[in-house]
């Protein structure tokens, strides 16, 4: 639980007010930009028990996305690291590693891979107020939708789609990175307050601490096409084709320092698959390209499509499927009846249903079919707060599937 901001509980009420009071009296915040600043800065949350992080990175713009800011805000401060100036952040390892130093995040996926790819950074004690709010049975997560309810302020989300590698940075967009973490923390109190009444905080918790494990795959040596939308559905000739076409995209993005997505969109080589040009005079009918990409690569992708084309019947690619293991007639029964517990739970607590428990875990537990507790911990999918909150239901319902 956090305390509030003079070693009391705080009312939710309070909070919103002081929030409302601080962020319109206190909206300066500070940009660090060397070396000596951010180890200041360090020591300074060595102190803290809680603080409030947020991040910009430039995926929407460049090839190799990285992070462009590091919002980090406390009960008294709120700053603004620019990694682009002080490219060493390993001061702030050791404060995001103790666990004693709660770090409150929004939507904190990204965040954590982003934090453990470019800086080496683990945390401990994470808190996600996303989370919190899905838990909760808030219909609208985002940031915005939150901090409109609990505080009645709108967030100016305009510059949400900007460029945040350009420097320098106008103060606007520096006000609008300080803005979407200087809520956090008492965001965070109001929701903890509001999980623990309905007795679901160890659940948020638990998850917290699986999201703050999560780190960036590294698959350089898998086929590019495992990772395009729709690519099971084709056949190995076609599945040839796509792969040959995201290489010369991924090989011109890195040239051009820009998100392979700006190069050729996913459409435009679904129709490039499908007419499969050989000529200029074909090419020219893939209408998703603009005569521009045409003239530009025209001859570049033609070469790649000749090249797929030619690749023997008996080395053509094939996308990987696991073979179904057989199973019991009974399983599909039990995965209705629990599919149907799970349902009604969660229209009684009111929120989604794969929170509680989603569809591979349905699928695990009947395979597994377990008839006492000590089979169900033997489910590894399965987390802590599930088993404690609803494993004896989760018995009774496989019991009565006859």
């Amino acid at each position: 639980m956090i305390k509030g901001y003079d070693d009391k509980i705080i009312k939710s009420e309070e909070i919103r007010l002081w929030v409302k009071i601080k962020m319109r009296d206190d909206k300066d915040c500070k940009l660090i930009g060397t070396l000596s600043e951010l180890e200041k800065l360090a020591k300074r949350l060595e102190r803290e028990t809680i603080i409030a992080v947020d991040l910009e990175a430039d995926s929407m713009y460049h090839f190799q996305e990285r992070v462009c800011l590091v919002q980090i805000a406390t009960r008294r401060e709120c700053v603004v690291i620019d990694p682009l100036e002080v490219r060493d952040l390993s001061a702030l390892r050791p404060v995001f590693v103790r666990p004693d130093i709660q770090k409150i995040f929004h939507g904190s996926d990204y965040d954590v891979r982003s934090l453990n790819r470019d800086f080496d950074i683990e945390i401990n004690a994470l808190f996600d107020t996303q989370l919190a709010c899905r838990f909760l049975g808030e219909p609208e997560t985002g940031l915005e939708a939150v901090i409109q309810k609990y505080f009645d302020v709108a967030l100016d989300k305009k510059y949400q789609k900007k460029d945040w590698s350009e420097r320098p940075l106008p103060d606007d967009m520096l006000e609008y990175a300080a803005n979407d973490v200087m809520y956090l923390i008492p965001l965070a109190e109001i929701l903890q307050r509001e999980l623990e009444d309905k007795n679901r905080l160890s659940w948020v918790e638990e998850e917290c601490l699986y999201l703050s494990r999560v780190r960036s795959s590294v698959s350089d040596d898998e086929p590019l096409f495992l990772k395009f939308k729709g690519a099971g559905r084709l056949r190995p000739r076609s599945l040839a084709i796509l792969e040959s076409l995201l290489q010369f995209r991924l090989e011109l993005a890195r040239k051009k320092d820009r998100p392979p997505f700006k190069i050729f969109t996913g459409e435009s080589l679904l129709q490039l698959i499908k007419i499969r040009p050989l000529t200029m005079e074909r090419l020219k009918q893939v209408e998703t390209l603009s005569r521009r990409q045409i003239n530009m690569y025209g001859e570049d992708i033609i070469a790649a499509v000749k090249q797929a084309m030619e690749i023997s019947e008996p080395e053509l690619p094939t996308y990987p499927r696991k073979k179904a293991p057989i199973l019991s007639p009974k399983v599909p029964k039990r995965v209705k009846v629990l599919k149907s517990w799970r349902d009604e739970v969660s229209t009684s607590l009111g929120i989604d249903p794969a929170l509680i428990c989603n569809k591979s875990l349905l699928s695990a537990i009947a395979i597994r079919n377990p008839r006492n507790k000590e089979e169900l911990d033997t489910i590894e999918d399965m987390k802590q707060w599930q088993k404690i909150a609803f494993g004896r239901d989760i018995l009774a319902a496989l019991k009565g599937v006859k």
